[in-house]
């Protein structure tokens, strides 16, 4: 199992997001957590990425605990995207890929011609290649976002921790990342969770969901049996309607 939760319960504030939630997410699987703003997805997604601590409860990686294995064999499993981010130093698009691979260094290495080799692939999957020099501080929203989604690539996790990366992408770019994350969870097998905000997609391009309802409720499981326009109107508070169309499931509102 490569990431467990055992009686987890996740809060901000005396404010309960999730409580004994026991989730078992397995190599190549893809999940995909919603619910409404506030409903807690970005502080469970920091839970499962060792980065807070769950109010009760335990979270496993590859069977250990994060305490147990560290930061540095932590960071070789699970690659984390937080939402937004800055550049608080000048670099090139290429030197910050590299950071990438950071974790797999010993703490005096240099990057070899190997990593910059991994870097340069990584930056090419997301169709930064040709932007390798230019200055972080003049890409766009999008381009930074790509340029966070290719240092993880160039970190080569087993578990991708992924925080609204759709955010400041269009839609060709989202498409195109998602297509590469479900490629990933074919051929390696990477495992993707990750908070969207369109149901459709997530039903769409992952294999299970997670539904958070801001009360302290969850529901979880296959995406066939978990998204449906009864649940979605429940989480979003709003009645959708499922619409079919060559064999995807869209969801609009009633």
């Amino acid at each position: 199992m490569l990431l467990s939760t055992r009686g987890l319960r996740v809060g901000v504030a005396g404010r309960t997001f999730c409580r004994d939630l026991t989730l078992e997410v397995r190599a190549g699987e893809r999940l995909a957590i919603l619910g409404r703003n506030g409903a807690g997805k970005s502080t469970l997604l920091a839970v499962l990425a060792g980065l807070r601590k769950p109010e009760a409860g335990e979270v496993l990686l590859a069977g250990a605990a994060y305490s147990r294995l560290g930061a540095r064999a932590s960071a070789r499993i699970r690659g984390w995207l937080p939402q937004g981010g800055s550049d608080a130093f000048s670099s090139s698009v290429l030197e910050s890929a590299l950071t990438g691979r950071h974790p797999h260094l010993a703490r005096w290495d240099w990057e070899s011609d190997e990593d910059a080799r991994i870097a340069y692939q990584a930056l090419a999957e997301v169709g930064l290649a040709g932007l390798a020099q230019r200055d972080t501080r003049t890409l766009s929203g999008g381009e930074r976002q790509r340029l966070a989604i290719a240092t993880l690539l160039a970190q080569a996790p087993r578990l991708y921790l992924l925080d609204e990366p759709l955010a400041h992408l269009d839609l060709n770019h989202q498409m195109a990342l998602l297509e590469l994350f479900a490629r990933l969870a074919l051929d390696q097998p990477a495992t993707c969770v990750m908070v969207l905000h369109e149901p459709g997609l997530a039903a769409r391009f992952c294999t299970h969901a997670l539904l958070m309802f801001g009360d302290g409720t969850t529901r979880h499981g296959r995406c066939g049996e978990v998204i449906t326009s009864e649940s979605l109107s429940a989480l979003y508070g709003y009645p959708l309607r499922e619409i079919v169309e060559d064999g995807q499931r869209w969801f609009m509102p009633a």
